[in-house]
């Protein structure tokens, strides 16, 4: 008798979908991890769902409403192994630039009939509510990353993604430091995994894979002030996509309210 695949799951919560679309992209690697593994919960590909425990749990989307605060504890005592993907999932993504406002001013101006609307003042990483067994960092997710994700839960190893900034991926394509040039630039405190596609094409990183391990953010914010951007500016280039990241947050909090 064959040994049972281990299960995978893939949740949605607050996000644009785009992390699962980038799963859905991974065509024919995912055919081939499908022999490996069974794909029992991801409704985003089939409406068909195998009931848990799961070995795997791919998390996609920050936690913005009290219903996802308490379905995010179920899902954590499903899943054997927990990995959160993209920059929502890891930062609180775009949406989180609601937690430097007033949240029932901006339902007031929005809905119709704001009292039917039942959200958190905040939107918060899935780290913030329950223990993560690792975070996939970018806007969206890099698939041959995911990839390596899930072949290494198969494997039983730590997953080899790479933990420089984006500065080397320039050095490695051969493009010329944006920055020397004198466009400002978030490529030396974010995390690799996009191919360095923005300076590539002479733009400034925009930091979509949130920070690096250890970046001197305040360095950068010099080095941009030198370039002749004001706090405000280097406050709204770190107010993005990993608006919620800590260096990213401490950083944007130096440098206005």
């Amino acid at each position: 008798m064959s040994e049972a695949k281990p299960k995978l799951a893939v949740w949605k919560f607050a996000s644009c979908d785009g992390c699962q679309l980038s799963l859905l992209d991974c065509e024919d690697e995912l055919l081939a991890l499908a022999g490996a593994i069974e794909i029992a919960n991801f409704p985003e590909a089939s409406s068909a769902i195998v009931d848990g425990p799961y070995d795997l749990s791919l998390v996609e989307g920050s936690i913005t409403t009290p219903h996802d605060a308490e379905r995010i504890q179920m899902v954590r005592k499903q899943s054997k192994f927990l990995v959160t993907i993209g920059a929502c999932a890891t930062a609180g993504g775009i949406q989180a630039l609601r937690n430097f406002a007033d949240v029932n001013e901006f339902i007031s101006v929005v809905y119709a009939s704001p009292q039917y609307i039942k959200t958190l003042e905040t939107s918060t990483a899935i780290a913030d509510h329950i223990p993560v067994d690792y975070e996939l960092r970018g806007c969206p997710i890099n698939k041959m990353q995911l990839v390596e994700v899930i072949s290494a839960f198969i494997a039983g190893r730590k997953p080899a993604i790479a933990s420089h900034s984006v500065c080397v991926e320039c050095k490695q394509r051969g493009t010329v430091c944006v920055m020397v040039q004198g466009t400002p630039c978030l490529g030396p405190v974010t995390h690799a995994g996009c191919g360095a596609i923005c300076p590539a094409y002479r733009r400034g990183c925009y930091g979509c894979y949130g920070p690096m391990e250890d970046p001197n953010t305040a360095a950068l914010a010099k080095e941009w002030q030198l370039l002749g951007k004001t706090p405000r500016d280097v406050q709204h280039a770190f107010r993005t996509y990993n608006a919620g990241a800590e260096a990213f947050l401490k950083e944007g909090q130096a440098h206005g309210n």
